[in-house]
């Protein structure tokens, strides 16, 4: 993600505040806004979630699975996330048709790889 700044679109904040619902089902994830204005979601002070705004273009970046990279940048709109893309980190733009029960999978996903395995285990089990 570039310099981005802190989000403030009415689109941004939609897309912030659906995440913000995804996350807080989890154990433990905090929400924390860095000095460049990127909101991250933590689990354990590892993030799995990480957003930003740049002339007002949101971006999500979320970490996943090798595979799951791979499938979804062959995809259109999603692309290695810059600088951090190499582990597993893919980013896509906030638009108004995004498909939340896909993305939630995927912030699931993400939380799986940042958690402990004991937190993982819980969440593994909750789903089962």
């Amino acid at each position: 993600m570039a310099h981005n700044r802190q989000i403030t679109s009415k689109l941004g904040l939609d897309a912030e505040n659906q995440i913000r619902e995804i996350c807080k089902a989890l154990p433990e994830v905090v929400e924390q806004v860095d000095g460049f204005g990127h909101t991250s979601f933590r689990v354990k002070d590892k993030p799995f979630v990480m957003m930003g705004e740049n002339e007002g273009v949101v971006s999500i970046s979320i970490k996943t699975l090798p595979t799951t990279q791979e499938f979804l940048l062959q995809q259109p709109g999603y692309y290695k996330t810059p600088y951090i893309g190499q582990h597993g980190w893919t980013s896509f733009q906030a638009k108004q048709d995004l498909n939340w029960e896909e993305i939630r999978g995927y912030i699931f996903e993400g939380y799986l790889r940042a958690a402990p395995k004991s937190l993982a285990k819980l969440v593994s089990n909750a789903e089962c």
